[in-house]
């Protein structure tokens, strides 16, 4: 198979879920607003949704051994929040609690994302590979409305991205070489580490994943196989 950019044999696309095909910075924090009501009008949520993405990403970013046992994304997503709401002083119930921390698996899509996928699916196999777990992942699709021909997601792995063992999973899973799949994702050091496998990568910039006024990296780079500006632009420059 050969795309209009020249790029031959790619026969499946694994895309990122949380920040490249969904918007999460504005799902959760919609969501946050929605549980707290007027209440702590001293809160900035975009901060605090921000602050609580990173601490996730510190905890799922720390070398793990083969024998460390598995702690789901959902745990992790919970007791960082609690820890956050706690240090702030936001007293919200059990109830309230579980609400916001399950709004990431009930993450909306980007504009684009639906259409483009619907887009891509006619010539491409197309399949997740998110750090997500698989009930978060097959929840976000079924939200979202994402019409992914598979779900592979870290704890099937074992481990999270950048491992290179979940790019592995994936591919034989799929029962494909690496180098007929792309990897797409908005987050650099994801495409990157596949691409040390021989992915083939596409970088999509979300100017908005952390917000309005954040610092997103949307800076395309040459190093990659595709730079586009989202999904219908990805599926533009792959000829669908």
């Amino acid at each position: 198979m050969m795309n209009d950019l020249g790029i031959a044999h790619v026969d499946a696309l694994l895309f990122d879920v949380q920040g490249t095909a969904t918007d999460f910075h504005s799902t959760v924090c919609n969501t946050a607003r929605a549980v707290a009501g007027d209440r702590f009008p001293e809160i900035h949520w975009p901060d605090f949704v921000n602050e609580w993405r990173s601490a996730y990403f510190r905890e799922t970013s720390r070398p793990r051994a083969s024998t460390d046992p598995w702690n789901s994304v959902a745990a992790t997503y919970r007791a960082t929040m609690d820890e956050l709401l706690d240090a702030h002083g936001i007293d919200l119930t059990d109830v309230e609690r579980d609400l916001l921390s399950d709004s990431w698996a009930r993450l909306d899509p980007w504009p684009d994302t639906v259409a483009g996928l619907r887009r891509l699916r006619d010539r491409y196999l197309l399949a997740t590979l998110s750090n997500a777990d698989v009930s978060a992942v097959v929840s976000i699709a079924r939200h979202a409305n994402l019409p992914w021909h598979a779900v592979f997601a870290a704890e099937m792995a074992g481990v999270f991205k950048p491992d290179p063992a979940i790019y592995t999973m994936a591919a034989q899973y799929l029962g494909l070489p690496p180098e007929c799949i792309m990897m797409v994702a908005s987050h650099k050091y994801d495409i990157t580490a596949a691409a040390r496998l021989g992915f083939r990568t596409a970088f999509v910039a979300r100017p908005l994943e952390f917000g309005p006024g954040a610092a997103a990296d949307i800076e395309f780079s040459d190093e990659f196989d595709v730079n586009a500006t989202d999904f219908l632009d990805l599926a533009n420059q792959l000829g669908c």
